[in-house]
């Protein structure tokens, strides 16, 4: 929504390091906002392309709370998206204190001890592994009958383990879910869906996400989006997405903390974008997975580091990248800023009562 604050800002730094002579040195990220009860039209905004580096000055007409050369508005949270595409959903916490987790070599140790639990095994993506390329898996009981998990006495342990894990907690949440302990907390299990870390590095220019179907589980550490078309990975893996992540994310030091209420159920998805576009970006997307399969033992870290990534991903994203923008509108844009004024623009349309009324986005 729109405000008219009497506050107005005259001068802003985006974060940047804070450097310092106390022992330690602690990392320490910071934003300087100078701010008045009056207007003026000598607005200076500091920006850094590198949070450890010196910043581009830019005469501005205007700096938002978001310390973003557009209009003032506030962004609250959404329990849903305000574009017609897949609502993003949470993973799966298995709330249970470590009972249903194996690394590679926990899970061939216990199957070499019970086989016929090979079964019930499901990998497990998670951040850390997710963006480094290593495996996790997890024990999924969903569908076990009482007499096979009678049969199953390492695996009966494990469930009555997670059982004294949530009697024992504080939380009468927790508690609750004493009475199924074969469960996870959460059973999302989409036939597919499109994988989306949590907490990325900053360092990255796209925060990498992926593919999976319901042969794996998504873990809390993660968020997806069910049923995620390719043409949802295209926009999303853009530049043009980025620059709204990093004006609206939240921040764990200075990587992005992703948020499914603010960052992406308000995404300004583009509008009525036409059949030729859609398939444009559809075509770069995929070519963006392509190349990534070529590079099988780099992990997504690797891929995505600004120093190690491969050309040929470079060239594949900058071709997604104008793909995502014509969908948009056929000018070019010109830099960061140009893109989340746009986009800062596009999201006071869509927001409005009137465009609200009209209802003229249609499913993406």
């Amino acid at each position: 929504m729109s405000i008219r604050p009497k506050i107005k800002i005259h001068f802003a730094h985006t974060t940047f390091k804070w450097s310092n002579e106390a022992k330690g040195k602690a990392a320490v990220y910071v934003v300087i906002i100078g701010f008045a009860n009056f207007n003026t039209s000598n607005k200076k905004l500091y920006t850094y392309s590198d949070i450890k580096g010196e910043p581009d000055e830019l005469i501005v007409k205007n700096i938002n709370p978001y310390l973003a050369n557009a209009k003032d508005l506030v962004i609250t949270r959404q329990s849903k998206p305000i574009n017609d595409v897949p609502p993003m959903a949470f993973g799966n916490m298995p709330l249970d204190g470590g009972n249903f987790l194996f690394t590679p070599e926990e899970k061939e140790e216990f199957i070499k001890d019970e086989p016929k639990s090979e079964k019930y095994f499901l990998p497990l993506i998670s951040a850390r592994e997710f963006l480094n390329n290593k495996k996790r898996w997890c024990l999924w009981l969903e569908d076990i009958k009482p007499q096979e998990l009678r049969a199953l006495p390492k695996v009966l342990e494990r469930v009555e383990a997670v059982k004294q894990f949530r009697l024992a907690s504080v939380a009468p949440s927790t508690q609750k879910h004493a009475s199924t302990p074969t469960l996870f907390r959460d059973r999302n299990r989409p036939e597919t869906f499109i994988v989306v870390p949590r907490v990325s590095s900053e360092n990255r220019k796209y925060i990498p996400m992926g593919f999976f179907d319901k042969n794996s589980i998504v873990s809390d550490t993660m968020l997806s989006i069910p049923n995620g078309t390719l043409y949802n990975f295209g926009v999303l893996m853009s530049e043009m997405h980025m620059a709204w992540v990093k004006y609206t994310c939240g921040r764990l030091k200075s990587d992005f903390r992703y948020s499914k209420d603010l960052v992406y159920n308000n995404y300004p998805w583009p509008k009525e974008p036409n059949e030729k576009n859609i398939k444009k970006v559809e075509e770069k997307a995929q070519k963006v997975l392509d190349v990534r399969a070529e590079f099988p033992d780099s992990s997504l870290a690797d891929l995505y580091d600004p120093l190690t990534m491969p050309p040929k991903l470079v060239k594949a994203h900058q071709e997604l990248d104008k793909a995502v923008d014509l969908c948009y509108r056929p000018q070019s844009f010109t830099s960061e800023s140009s893109r989340i004024e746009f986009l800062f623009d596009l999201y006071n349309e869509y927001t409005s009562p009137m465009f609200n009324e009209k209802k003229k986005y249609t499913r993406l």
